[in-house]
Formats: structure tokens, sequence, C-alpha cells
């Protein structure tokens, strides 16, 4: 099976802050060359260990609501273990726990299958690295 599989690697800067990245346009542009009209899975995958994937809506909110909630959860204080780096910093790697490091989506003729207010996203609490992968791997 000739291209039944194909990955590319996203190179995302996320700056100092806590942030929820918006991906979605990166992987349908994947998919455009990547599916080229077939049915399959993509399967997005970050290889961190304080970064987590997302399927949630984006632009009302909720975006931030997830990075409250996991403040809540996960309060950037002096609890954690793990010490190293920005006071705090432990909890970034319990992030992946709650919010895990990928997601398997379905792709119909080459397009990806979300929901009407659904975006795939990047979820990054780690403010010490600003530099990110993202893995898109299509199986058709």
């Amino acid at each position: 099976m000739p291209d039944a599989f194909t990955t590319r690697m996203l190179h995302l800067v996320t700056g100092s802050q806590e942030r929820v990245v918006d991906i979605t346009g990166d992987c349908e542009q994947f998919l455009r060359e990547a599916a080229a009209g077939r049915d399959g899975l993509l399967n997005v995958f970050v290889p961190h260990a304080t970064a987590g994937i997302a399927v949630i809506e984006t632009g009302s909110g909720s975006d931030d609501d997830l990075l409250a909630a996991l403040h809540a959860l996960l309060p950037a204080d002096d609890r954690w273990q793990h010490r190293h780096g920005s006071p705090g910093h432990g909890r970034d790697h319990v992030v992946p726990a709650m919010v895990p490091p990928h997601a398997t989506l379905p792709v119909i003729g080459g397009r990806l299958e979300l929901g009407t207010w659904q975006s795939v996203c990047l979820v990054d609490t780690n403010r010490d690295n600003a530099n990110r992968q993202v893995r898109l791997s299509f199986l058709g």
C-alpha cells in the first residue's frame, strides 16, 4: 500500500505564557497533501512531557477555561516533587495525564471530521520551553 502512512512534524513557538494553540489549520493543510481525498485516521502527537493535545471549542473562552481548570486542579506552587525549572513547574509534568499527548481523529474524503465547534489544539502550560513539536501522521 504505497502512501498508506505519511507523517510530518510541526514546529511551534508557544512563548513564555501558558497557551492553547489551535492547530486545526495545520492539520487540514497536512491532510490536503497526505490524504489526497482518501479516508483514514489522523494521529496528532506531541513528544513532550509537559504538553497535551485537546479537541475543544476555541474563541469563545473555552481555551481560557481549560487553562483555568488546569490551574485549579494543578496549582503552580511548591507541592510538586519534580522541582527543576520555574516555581511550580512540576505540575506541568502532570498535565499530560489529564490532557493526553495524542488524539486520533477520523478523516473522510481527505477531510478532518470534527464537530461544528471542535478544534485541534496544543495545550502547553510549560513556560520554560517555548519550542514545541507536534507530529501529524495520516494512516489511509
